[in-house]
């Protein structure tokens, strides 16, 4: 009897011990990091989004790495670390897609935006709708550039709409994503800019001339989904399922998102 009592001790005392280290090793565990590859444009909100998400998962950590669509999208092709990919336009999404570089059924629409025409606030050009810049009465002119950039792309669309793509060639400043051309108007590097509406929002350096005819260019939907490579897809659809809830749009709305 005596020599069982013994035998039941020492099984609840080792027992005891692997449940205290069970919970030693789970509040010594590391956070888990994803890093969000995103639109340049997403920078304020997302930096902002990023202290509410941390707060409600302990357990993950957002790591941002910001740039044009199609950078981004090169560099997910070329293997770069990434777990979730962030577009401020379709057709860079569907890039990944068609490369099946997305986990599928994780891809979504969340938001939406609108194309202005900037000026800095020192400025006093008076122009009331993009078809009345005159490109004599300008010296520089800042865009995205076409063919990495979806705001330079969109742009495009509509200066080619309205005959004005051609005649302002020798006056364009292209920048490497939309933050770079808002800072050209800022700086006063350019006379005139497009960006997007959420962006001249959070400047209080430059001024809203005019809204694109949203006729003039494709619908500027931003589309996000979990890349097929993560090694947390669970985290990962995590921060996609935030992004897309109540408390993720009411951040995007107070940036000026739609």
């Amino acid at each position: 009897m005596k020599k069982r009592a013994w035998l039941f001790v020492i099984s609840c005392l080792l027992l005891f011990s692997a449940g205290c280290s069970a919970e030693r090793a789970d509040m010594s565990a590391e956070p888990v990091e994803i890093m969000v590859s995103a639109a340049a444009s997403l920078t304020d909100a997302l930096t902002d989004m990023k202290t509410s998400f941390e707060q409600q998962h302990e357990n993950i950590r957002v790591t941002f790495n910001f740039g044009s669509s199609g950078k981004l999208v090169q560099q997910i092709e070329q293997g770069a670390p990434s777990d979730v990919f962030l577009s401020a336009s379709s057709k860079d999404m569907n890039t990944l897609d068609e490369g099946e570089l997305l986990v599928e059924g994780t891809r979504t629409d969340f938001t939406a935006n609108e194309l202005v025409l900037i000026t800095n606030k020192d400025e006093s050009l008076t122009v009331e709708s993009f078809e009345d810049i005159d490109p004599s009465a300008i010296t520089h002119f800042a865009i995205g550039e076409p063919e990495s950039v979806p705001v330079g792309r969109y742009t495009k669309e509509v200066l080619e709409n309205i005959g004005l793509w051609e005649p302002l060639q020798d006056k364009m400043v292209l920048g490497s994503d939309v933050r770079q051309v808002l800072t050209h108007v800022e700086m006063g590097n350019a006379d005139l800019g497009v960006v997007y509406s959420s962006d001249a929002k959070m400047s209080d350096k430059v001024k809203v001339l005019a809204t694109a005819n949203v006729e003039w260019h494709e619908p500027i939907v931003y589309p996000g989904a979990v890349v097929s490579e993560t090694k947390h897809p669970e985290e990962a659809k995590a921060f996609l399922a935030f992004l897309t809830g109540d408390e993720g749009k009411e951040i995007l709305k107070k940036y000026g998102f739609q």
